[in-house]
């Protein structure tokens, strides 16, 4: 009965940390393409995709601030 609730444990944690995974910056440059064109035709994407697209923005934009070396690990200040 351990074991089972143990391995329940490992795939839970393993689920949690697959969808925690940070996107790689294309991610980031197609939704601001997706949002420029959602700007410029009302009905260029779906509100979800637009919604999404503006979160994974928020997300990079706040994990820039944070960060302090570039993608070579070069200091930025």
């Amino acid at each position: 009965m351990a074991v089972v609730r143990t391995a329940l444990a490992v795939v839970a944690l393993a689920a949690l940390m697959l969808h925690a995974r940070a996107e790689d910056r294309s991610v980031l440059l197609n939704c601001k393409a997706m949002v420029e064109r959602a700007s410029k035709d009302a009905n260029a994407v779906s509100e979800a995709e637009l919604v999404r697209c503006r979160q994974v923005i928020r997300e990079w934009a706040l994990r820039d601030a944070r960060t302090t070396v570039d993608e070579e690990g070069k200091p930025l200040r």
